[in-house]
């Protein structure tokens, strides 16, 4: 097995100018900010580097992350904050889907984004249809219910030739939780989706767009926010 050698703050902050840093499990866990972090973001605002935090989150909007980590004694502004639910907005501009019925899997802040993108939510029911279906979060909506009425419309629409967009923001499958145990995300939601359809309709490649790490639309937003696509991710 190969090993890599530590590298300290210090030399990080020597070769690089710009930081892009992961959230939960570098930032903070479930008990708050991890040892040196605080000082770290300190030293990161004081030195007035660049820097960004990357999340795959697409559950609580910017200003919700900012104001609790703030709460938490991290001192992080909306502009130092970069979610997967935020590339909705340019995801809708590329597809041209503005205006569009959107099926959105996730709690109200995940609908949020998809209305700043320029969405429209429609409701849950067994005889929904959306032109967009967005997987956001595995929470927020009543789950089974909520996915067979999902996989109900897909299928509906397949079987007529209408096309479904996909999107998924987080495409994380799993999250540790503590030793041993592990949770179910929305990037597993979208796997089941997509192996029942791949199923249903053998030859055809039904897939989510993924938006968030280790995805490059993530990191080319981060590129351009920061103004530069050398920097280091932590």
């Amino acid at each position: 097995m190969s090993s890599y050698p530590n590298i300290s703050v210090d030399q990080l902050f020597q070769q690089y100018q710009t930081f892009l840093l992961d959230a939960f499990g570098v930032l903070v866990d479930k008990n708050g900010p991890l040892p040196g972090v605080v000082d770290l973001v300190d030293r990161l605002n004081r030195e007035q580097r660049p820097y960004l935090i990357l999340t795959n989150s697409a559950s609580r909007l910017p200003e919700t992350m900012a104001r609790d980590y703030q709460h938490i004694g991290l001192e992080l502004s909306v502009e130092n904050i970069l979610s997967s639910g935020m590339l909705l907005t340019s995801w809708f501009e590329q597809q041209g889907l503005q205006g569009s019925r959107c099926l959105v899997l996730g709690p109200e802040d995940s609908v949020e984004y998809v209305r700043r993108a320029g969405g429209e939510r429609v409701e849950f029911s067994d005889t929904v249809d959306a032109e967009v279906v967005v997987v956001a979060d595995q929470k927020g909506f009543d789950f089974l219910e909520g996915m067979s009425q999902t996989l109900s419309m897909l299928l509906r629409r397949l079987d007529k030739g209408e096309k479904t967009h996909l999107v998924l923001c987080n495409p994380d499958i799993i999250f540790p939780m503590t030793e041993g145990q592990y949770g179910f995300t929305s990037g597993g939601v979208a796997a089941m989706l997509e192996a029942i359809l791949t199923e249903r309709y053998p030859g055809n490649d039904y897939r989510f767009d993924r938006l968030g790490k280790p995805h490059l639309p993530v990191f080319e937003e981060a590129f351009r926010r920061v103004g530069s696509d050398r920097a280091v991710m932590v």
